[in-house]
């Protein structure tokens, strides 16, 4: 009887339990990474591609893992030859193809719907380093339909980046990034 109530028991909870699992699909057309550079005469803005995003993470114990690739050479600034610059002699996309984000835990608490703030750390790997890093996200979950946004400083020379500064012309040795994220969830 006592085995008969448990299985009664895990049978009634294992949906609400296979709920808090759940993966989050980025579409890549839908989905951006946008940087800020400030320099002495202009702030540089530029865009890159995401190439995939899938994030694996559950509510009731607060894991997460998954990656979001982006193409390092797909950076785009409106200006050609300052794009075949940063391609070759900081990103060096010849030997790095991409960029990307390998999440491994986060605080905060994620909704089932609506808006949620959330403090997400990981693996953030560039010019193939990997470097720690805790990025806040905010998150809206509206039926299978989510998007995650986040703003976050990437101290680029400090992870062994070049600095395009030259002449009078310096840049600052971080960059700003602002990631948004869309796609849907499935359980």
């Amino acid at each position: 009887m006592k085995s008969f109530a448990v299985l009664a028991l895990a049978v009634t909870l294992a949906p609400a339990v296979l709920a808090q699992h759940q993966t989050f699909a980025a579409n890549s057309d839908a989905s951006e990474v946008k940087m800020t550079l400030n320099t002495t005469h202009e702030v540089v803005n530029g865009t890159f591609h995401i190439q995939s995003g899938s994030i694996e993470f559950d509510r009731s114990a607060s894991k997460i893992s998954g990656s979001v690739v982006v193409l390092a050479g797909s950076g785009k600034t409106g200006n050609d030859s300052r794009d075949k610059k940063m391609n070759k002699d900081i990103l060096k996309v010849d030997q790095h193809t991409t960029v990307s984000f390998a999440p491994k835990t986060y605080t905060g608490t994620i909704a089932p719907s609506g808006d949620s703030t959330i403090q997400v750390s990981g693996v953030f790997t560039l010019l193939g380093n990997p470097h720690d890093l805790t990025i806040p996200m905010q998150i809206h979950m509206d039926g299978s339909k989510a998007t995650a946004r986040a703003h976050f400083i990437i101290p680029y020379v400090q992870w062994g980046l070049k600095n395009p500064s030259f002449l009078i012309w310096k840049a600052e040795n971080d960059v700003a990034i602002d990631l948004s994220l869309v796609g849907n969830i499935a359980n």
